[in-house]
């Protein structure tokens, strides 16, 4: 059986870092994701709206590098969970994600400047780009 889901979208709120009473950190946010244009009669372009979770080191650097309106590419699978609220039984379905990778640069007028950013400064004359991609898993490099 497979459960796999790839998203690329912006993010629609500041990620939320938590850590569970063990120590473990989880973050969550939302990104939306463009639907693309309806039929040629609507002519309206729509988006879908997913909560993402991250877990453990994953967690940590998305909630220290990502802020709201940045464009990431999300790999993870689709997980539901049962909740009440109000009374009410109702069903959450997420996305866990094993892989972020940013997309975009951070603005320099966002304010963050501190190493590590999406965006490095090493030499203002160049336009320098460096994608982060970080994995939740711990591989071990036979090389």
């Amino acid at each position: 059986m497979l459960n796999n889901v790839v998203l690329i979208g912006r993010l629609t709120r500041d990620p939320e870092l938590r850590y569970t009473s063990q120590g473990t950190a989880v973050t969550n946010f939302g990104i939306a994701v463009d639907r693309g244009f309806g039929s040629d009669d609507e002519n309206q372009q729509s988006a879908d709206f997913f909560n993402v979770t991250c877990w453990n080191k994953l967690a940590e650097i998305v909630a220290q590098y990502m802020t709201k309106g940045r464009l990431v590419a999300v790999q993870g699978r689709l997980q539901s969970r049962n909740y009440e609220y109000n009374g009410q039984k109702r069903t959450a379905i997420e996305v866990v994600a094993q892989t972020v990778k940013f997309l975009d640069r951070q603005d320099n007028n966002q304010g963050n400047s501190s190493q590590g950013q999406v965006s490095n400064q090493k030499n203002s004359s160049q336009d320098y780009y460096k994608e982060l991609d970080f994995n939740d898993e711990d591989d071990d490099l036979p090389f």
